[in-house]
């Protein structure tokens, strides 16, 4: 069996972009005519050993970039030692490599359509070990901060380029959706297995060995790489605008800063200019793709219904998990009283949950149409969302395990068949431009999740928090704006003042996580059904 066959054209073409149904079922080229009947229609092959084994290479970036995702958090006290960097210096190796995580990764998805998807996972894989070496070893805070920018430059040529390559990969259904599960699965795990890791390695030794870790991966992804994927890319393309690479950029960067500052430090004039910035410049680029014969990324993707309510699903998917993530953790490390380790191996009950649901899912597929388990696997994570609700200060782990167990499944299942379906629903030489898509919505919903159910966890903290008598007005202000200085400021008071003062923000810090989970059960609901009705309304002949 060849590695690499070339793609069946698309048989719907003669269907208007917006009227196109996708199910969970039936494959595009299927929708029209059926194999069984007109034996001249090719059959896509099957995959086999090779093509497996290049999954088994395109999960080594995958796990890099997760664990890349999660585990510099945890060296932040030792580079803090290490280096002494200002405030905004810390503030910038945290920020940096998400920024440019998510601003370049529709360039680099649509780069990869036009210069070969396996030639830019090389490039940026090769550059992506080198900064990290670079990053192990820096000098100064600005040396780290330089090397996280790079990390996320090439880091943003790998996620695309590994979703694109399996869309070329496999060819058959089942197998795509299986690929994509086991793909989903990888990042998953990895994003769990960061803190673990990185914990384990903090313990033994500096902290330029999170930074290290990512070296052997990427020689052995080198190796196997020209080995077993083929090359692929978009024929049909023509030239790369600079101009609109440079306005993806400028509309990314401002709008994600944005949104991170505004969950940082309130609402100021700086947040909302690059707010503003971001999205007129992200006008001035919808524009400008609209008149170019071969933009930078086909707007024209949205008109798909099916593509769009994908890519709203996933958005809301990252929302729901990265917002989660943020408040379990502290309630993990500051109210029950785990350590980083502790607390990364209480949440791995949710990343198996999540990876289970999304291999279930490629057999659910086969009997049940997309629109109704995607809208499933979503309000199972508002489920638990619901469930999060009952988070006390009394309760101890096992809640947390049971919500986010709840949330991973319901993310497994659903974004394995969005990711699918985002795949399916554009040809195959436009997959690293809808990939590049489908990564950038995850980008943005891990950051507004991050922002808003922060931010209204942070607010709920502030009112509710009733500091005792005894205080200064600088414990004060430390106590009342987190949970974490609240507890720090605690250990050091007399126990008269630092029990009450911990009992207090724990308290307040509870009641925070059940107003949150409650508007995030709320929010993922109502995408829930909003999506399950856009499905619905433009599902195949095939779908029940």
């Amino acid at each position: 069996m060849p590695t690499h066959a070339t793609p069946t054209p698309d048989r719907r073409s003669t269907t208007s972009a917006t009227d196109a149904p996708v199910t969970a079922v039936d494959d595009r080229a299927r929708a029209a005519i059926d194999p069984a009947t007109d034996p001249a229609t090719p059959v896509p092959p099957r995959a086999g050993l090779r093509q497996w084994l290049a999954l088994a290479v395109l999960m080594l970036p995958v796990l890099v970039v997760s664990i890349d995702n999660t585990v510099l958090s945890f060296a932040l006290p030792q580079i803090s030692v290490a280096l002494a960097p200002t405030a905004q210096q810390l503030l910038w190796i945290v920020d940096i490599y998400p920024l440019m995580l998510a601003g370049l990764l529709v360039t680099m998805g649509t780069l990869g359509d036009r210069v070969g998807r396996r030639r830019l996972l090389m490039i940026g894989a090769t550059g992506f070990g080198v900064v990290s070496l670079l990053a192990a070893f820096s000098t100064d805070a600005t040396h780290l901060v330089a090397a996280r920018a790079l990390l996320g430059l090439f880091g943003a040529t790998l996620m695309p380029s590994t979703l694109s390559l399996l869309r070329n990969v496999f060819l058959d259904d089942d197998q795509r959706r299986l690929a994509i599960a086991i793909w989903a699965a990888g990042f998953s795990g990895g994003s769990v297995l960061g803190p673990i890791v990185g914990g384990w390695l903090l313990q033994h030794f500096s902290w330029g060995s999170i930074f290290l870790l990512n070296v052997p991966v990427v020689l052995v992804l080198l190796v196997a790489a020209p080995l077993v994927l083929p090359e692929s890319r978009n024929p049909g393309s023509g030239r790369l605008d600079p101009a609109s690479v440079v306005l993806s950029v400028v509309a990314m960067l401002p709008l994600v800063y944005g949104i991170k500052h505004l969950a940082s430090a309130g609402v100021d004039a700086l947040g909302v200019a690059a707010l503003v910035v971001g999205l007129a410049m992200a006008v001035v680029f919808v524009r400008r793709q609209r008149t170019l014969a071969s933009p930078l990324l086909d707007v024209g993707l949205f008109g798909r219904p099916v593509f769009s309510a994908s890519v709203g699903a996933n958005f809301t998917a990252s929302f729901a998990l990265a917002g989660l993530v943020l408040f379990l953790s502290q309630h993990l490390q500051l109210v029950v009283g785990l350590d980083p380790v502790e607390a990364g191996l209480s949440l791995l009950p949710g990343a198996v949950a999540s990876i289970v649901a999304g291999l279930v899912a490629v057999r659910l597929a086969r009997s049940f149409p997309l629109w109704a388990l995607v809208p499933v696997g979503m309000l199972l994570a508002a489920g638990g969302y619901a469930l999060g609700t009952l988070l006390g200060a009394d309760h101890r782990t096992g809640v947390v395990v049971a919500t986010f167990a709840l949330v991973g499944a319901g993310v497994g299942l659903a974004e394995t068949l969005t990711n699918d379906a985002i795949l399916a629903s554009v040809p195959p030489e436009r997959a690293g431009a809808a990939s590049g898509i489908s990564e950038t919505s995850y980008e943005l919903g891990a950051s507004l999740g991050v922002a808003v159910l922060g931010s209204v966890l942070a607010a709920t903290y502030r009112a509710d928090l009733t500091l005792p008598a005894g205080l200064t007005a600088e414990q004060s202000a430390a106590a009342g704006q987190t949970l974490g200085g609240a507890v720090a400021l605690a250990k050091d008071l007399p126990d008269a003042v630092g029990g009450p003062l911990l009992v207090a923000a724990q308290d307040a810090f509870a009641h925070g996580v059940a107003v949150t989970s409650g508007i995030g059960a709320v929010a993922v609901g109502v995408v829930a059904v909003v999506v399950g009705v856009v499905l619905r309304r433009h599902r195949g002949a095939g779908d029940r």
